[in-house]
């Protein structure tokens, strides 16, 4: 008779990812068997089957703070052997379209932190696939000229809020860790200003914001239908990159 298996086996995951919106994983979880939703102090978790590779995905919510503790909550509950830091991102360079992928080889913040990352992958900009630095932001950078001026600064390609504190929580606790990020809005136009109001830091839309938004700017309901399409197009393109990256990261965890 085979003894039955511990708490903490049943709770393990083979990788956890930490995203800062639902929207981001939604496609890749489409693609999972037995999925289950739960919450964990402030976070939400979803986990299930990715083929025979656990998965537990944890919903951070938007900057640095709330990254950080979601990865503490996501090594305690479920000791995955890797994290994936995965998400929307900005891109920093003229020729970047939204879709396209970014693979961190170090990460920096505005405030001088830094970490480089031991990543040997050929970048393919032609099909979609750039390798380089990412910025960490304190806030959402909205306007194409900002943009422009980070990625000068600090010779970076992708701006989000949340993967340095991701790769310093995995840097400290010995987890091994990679940051995978998705273009969702190009240098071709600005954000609308909307945006910076109707998100709140969970990521949730705050709906009286966005009524609000509607009334004062009735046009912003096409520039945020725009967003949501590429937000849309983007965790696709997403999903579908990470299918090749967890296999290749499973197949390099040591079996027991």
């Amino acid at each position: 008779m085979n003894a039955p298996q511990s708490t903490a086996d049943t709770a393990h995951a083979d990788i956890g990812l930490v995203c800062a919106l639902a929207i981001e994983v939604n496609p890749l979880l489409d693609r999972c068997d037995r999925v289950r939703k739960y919450t964990g102090g402030k976070f939400t978790f979803r986990g299930g089957r990715y083929d025979d590779i656990r998965l537990a995905v944890v919903q951070a919510g938007m900057g640095f703070a709330n990254a950080r503790r979601a990865t503490l909550a996501l090594l305690e509950a479920h000791t995955p052997s890797w994290v994936i830091s995965c998400g929307f991102s900005g891109a920093l360079r003229d020729g970047m379209r939204v879709g396209d992928i970014v693979l961190a080889n170090g990460i920096v913040d505005t405030h001088g932190q830094s970490l480089n990352l031991d990543l040997n992958m050929p970048a393919d900009p032609d099909n979609g696939l750039h390798v380089g630095r990412l910025v960490t932001a304190d806030e959402m950078v909205r306007t194409a000229d900002e943009k422009r001026k980070l990625g000068e600064k600090h010779d970076a390609l992708a701006v989000d809020m949340e993967s340095l504190a991701v790769a310093q929580v995995c840097r400290e606790t010995n987890t091994k860790f990679l940051a995978v990020r998705v273009i969702s809005d190009d240098l071709s136009a600005d954000l609308p200003p909307e945006v910076l109001s109707i998100l709140g830091s969970s990521g949730s839309m705050r709906v009286g914001a966005a009524v609000t938004s509607l009334w004062k700017r009735p046009s912003s309901a096409k520039d945020m239908w725009r967003l949501r399409q590429q937000a849309t197009n983007a965790a696709s393109r997403l999903a579908t990159f990470l299918d090749g990256i967890l296999v290749q990261l499973h197949a390099a965890i040591p079996k027991s």
